[in-house]
């Protein structure tokens, strides 16, 4: 297990209507165990079952991307108004028992006093270094939002062009190579063959599978694609549940599932990076440790509150 260390310090002057509230141990008085209460919940849960890192981190960066670090996401819809959870991308969105159960846990030893927010960064962060990925000290603090609305969800999707979903996270204050590394995130989980069905055989209409993925990946994704129920396949084809660089490897062997995956490895303004992050996985590491903190410090600066319940405002 690497561990990070990274100046959360760095983001102040690129985000300070974010992150003034935010810093590590925000709950070393009023809740101190906060973080160990979470982690617990998390390693119950990936015990069982691997695939929630990939479950958290989507739903971290859906939650985050939206109205800031808020918990927005987590907000069901009544029979008056829909939520962000009804939004498109977001309807196989999954991991919300842990959250749950977290807060439960929460609840009963610290009263309104950990965000729902909080626990969505802590969660992600626990299942992240569970899976082997780098382990930082994530600052807390956060508000749950007041809103969620699903014409809010307005989320960069697989077939973007690298120049397309740059828009999407220049427009969030991040960077072409934060962009890349949040991206490696696919080393974990799978993708249904909805979202990538079209490079298998009639890629942007000329009737022929994308000729950027390599043939044998074309034949198995076929297979694996012609049942039935819209099934899924693992977006890291070689350490599906290892949080590592190896999606990086896959993209540079022409094996990337999803369109902007592969594009990362074409484009000329992403594909050092790619090569950069493939040859050096203590690189990749200490970019997403950082990637990390910086996407999860935005917030659309409203005061917020502290749900009692993750799935409905107070």
């Amino acid at each position: 297990m690497m561990r990070i260390e990274t100046s959360f310090l760095a983001f102040f002057f690129l985000l300070p209507l974010a992150v003034a509230d935010l810093r590590v141990g925000f709950y070393s008085a009023t809740c101190p165990k906060a973080e160990q209460i979470v982690q617990q919940v998390v390693q119950k849960k990936f015990s069982s079952d691997r695939s929630i890192t990939a479950a958290l981190l989507r739903m971290h960066f859906h939650d985050c991307f939206v109205r800031g670090c808020d918990a927005s996401i987590l907000i069901d819809s009544t029979k008056k108004k829909a939520s962000e959870k009804t939004a498109g991308p977001n309807l196989t969105v999954r991991g919300f028992e842990v959250i749950d159960e977290a807060k439960k846990a929460l609840e009963a030893a610290c009263p309104s006093t950990v965000s729902c927010a909080d626990i969505i960064t802590l969660a992600t962060r626990d299942s992240v270094v569970l899976a082997g990925g780098p382990s930082y000290n994530s600052p807390t603090g956060r508000r749950d939002g007041l809103v969620s609305n699903p014409n809010d969800v307005n989320l960069p999707g697989p077939s973007f062009s690298v120049s397309q979903a740059l828009q999407s996270f220049t427009a969030k204050g991040m960077t072409l190579n934060d962009m890349v590394t949040l991206l490696g995130a696919h080393t974990v989980g799978v993708a249904h063959c909805s979202f990538f069905e079209d490079r298998l055989s009639n890629f942007q209409g000329t009737g022929s599978p994308d000729p950027s993925m390599d043939p044998a990946l074309v034949t198995k994704l076929k297979k694996i694609c012609g049942g039935p129920n819209d099934p899924t396949a693992f977006l890291d084809q070689n350490t599906s549940f290892a949080f590592d660089n190896q999606f990086y490897n896959q993209v540079n062997l022409k094996r990337g599932m999803m369109q902007i995956d592969q594009e990362l490895g074409v484009d000329k303004s992403t594909a050092g990076i790619v090569s950069g992050f493939a040859s050096n996985g203590g690189r990749f590491s200490q970019s997403f440790a950082t990637a990390m903190l910086k996407m999860g410090s935005l917030q659309d600066g409203n005061a917020g509150e502290i749900r009692k319940n993750c799935r409905a405002f107070n």
